[in-house]
């Protein structure tokens, strides 16, 4: 089987999945996220103590669940004040300089991958039933169509490179063709999720280019990072993909650009839902 064909043999089952998630909603959605959360936590664990920076894995996953917590978790400051004591006590107060590594590294391992998936979560009860699930797929969308074009893009026009001390791969061409993907998903949510009827696609322009920004960004974050780790992928998980955070780097901060565009036009009155 070709590199291409195991790539869509993993990914049309891990998106049905996720959809479901997406669609189901509360516990469902959530006990997801949290497990691609601690999948992430673990990845990330593994090339940061290849490059150096050995954090705590165990209190790096709770404070990832804890993050995670937020929209449903009534004890928030007091448990968020429990975790940072004992992270504070454990590392810095022994002295040695291993233990402030780990006291740097151990939040940055906990929250990289779990407030992207946190900002999913927002993006899902933003606005009840179809509409909450239709922000999440036009999303979704966004980035996949990113990805999609801006790798066949790549490929097929890519001269100029974008950062070739990070990944050569990567070329403005294919930046371009990216962030024609990701208008495409727009169109293609606001025409086909009766949940968008609210919203123009005006509105939702601003926010494909934002997710053609910050994606790559994403992208580049995590290829900086297996750069310094020395590995080319994050894990097997995921045939043809690596491990998760190679399938997520791009969500990661899109979906954090994605919430915060969405909470500031709401809130300024710019759009109703």
């Amino acid at each position: 089987m070709s590199e291409l064909a195991t790539r869509i043999a993993t990914a049309l089952p891990a998106a049905a999945l996720l959809l479901f998630a997406v669609w189901m909603g509360g516990w469902i959605l959530f006990g997801a996220a949290a497990l691609l959360a601690l999948l992430g936590v673990r990845e990330l664990h593994r090339i940061c103590s290849m490059a150096g920076w050995q954090g705590d894995p165990v209190l790096a996953a709770l404070l990832a669940l804890w993050l995670l917590s937020a929209p449903i978790n009534p004890h928030m400051m007091a448990t968020g004040f429990a975790l940072m004591l004992l992270l504070v006590i454990r590392d810095l107060m022994r002295g040695r300089p291993a233990d402030l590594d780990r006291l740097v590294a151990t939040p940055f391992v906990a929250f990289y991958p779990s407030a992207g998936l946190l900002a999913l979560l927002l993006i899902r009860d933003t606005a009840a039933g179809d509409t909450g699930f239709a922000l999440v797929v036009t999303l979704l969308l966004m980035v996949w169509g990113n990805d999609v074009f801006a790798y066949f893009g790549g490929k097929a026009f890519g001269r100029r490179p974008m950062a070739p001390r990070i990944s050569p791969r990567k070329t403005w061409e294919g930046f371009g063709s990216g962030l024609l993907g990701a208008v495409t998903g727009v169109m293609l949510s606001w025409w086909l999720l009766p949940g968008l009827d609210a919203l123009s696609w005006q509105f939702l322009l601003p926010a494909a280019v934002l997710v053609s920004l910050f994606g790559p960004a994403g992208d580049l974050t995590v290829s900086r990072l297996k750069r310094a780790a020395g590995v080319k992928d994050s894990s097997g998980l995921l045939p043809g993909h690596g491990g998760v955070l190679d399938r997520l780097d791009a969500l990661l901060l899109a979906a954090p650009v994605f919430w915060l565009y969405l909470h500031l036009a709401l809130e300024a009155g710019y759009a109703a839902i």
